[in-house]
């Protein structure tokens, strides 16, 4: 016998509807979203507030870390990847490879990152030398070390390959160590989006 489902609740609210008048006198408040009302996905501290004015205010705060991803078959997990990066205040992402990449899942955080495209390895390569940053690999391969013993410097930049084949070879020589997430169950492999949270929580710790 098949169990009824549960009656619909009501829908939940998101955001704030139309700001009371008088509107506060604040340069970094957005005039149309007083009158409309705010339901972006932002904290509650940045209601109201211009996208360019939130961005400006992350990048007083904005850590160190950088993250690249390779974008070769459009995966979905990209999204996922960059909003991770948004939450955890990271200073910048790089896509490697196609320039356009699958947003659904980075819920517009993007618009708040500051995003730097690399048309292939050589070019990511040359990047991060000139802005001393040792590109680090995060993957389960043979010799990668444990993440959670690793000293991670705090200017690296996170490397994430695709859900299934991982980081290209090319991108995986070009990096100079490749750390692993340990795991303790049956499965070969963790997906993308969630080792790349785990490994920015795991910088989190040790340099915020």
């Amino acid at each position: 016998m098949t169990e009824p489902e549960d009656p619909p609740g009501p829908a939940r609210r998101v955001g704030v509807g139309p700001h009371p008048l008088p509107w506060p006198d604040d340069d970094r408040l957005d005039p149309a979203l007083l009158e409309q009302g705010d339901a972006r996905n932002v904290e509650d501290r940045y209601r109201y507030w211009r996208r360019e004015a939130i961005v400006e205010d992350l990048d007083a705060t904005r850590f160190p870390l950088h993250i690249a991803i390779e974008n070769l078959e459009h995966d979905a997990n990209i999204g996922s990847i960059v909003r991770t990066a948004n939450a955890f205040a990271v200073g910048a992402f790089h896509i490697v490879g196609r320039r356009r990449w699958n947003r659904r899942g980075a819920m517009v955080t993007d618009r708040y990152q500051h995003e730097i495209h690399h048309a292939d390895v050589a070019d990511l390569v040359a990047w991060a030398r000139a802005d001393d940053r040792p590109l680090i690999a995060v993957d389960n391969v043979p010799g990668a070390e444990p993440i959670e013993s690793a000293a991670l410097p705090a200017r690296a930049i996170l490397v994430f390959g695709q859900e299934g084949p991982g980081i290209s070879a090319e991108l995986l020589a070009a990096c100079g160590r490749t750390v692993q997430i340990t795991q303790y169950g049956s499965t070969r492999s963790l997906n993308v989006a969630a080792a790349a949270a785990i490994a920015m929580h795991t910088w989190v710790l040790r340099h915020a």
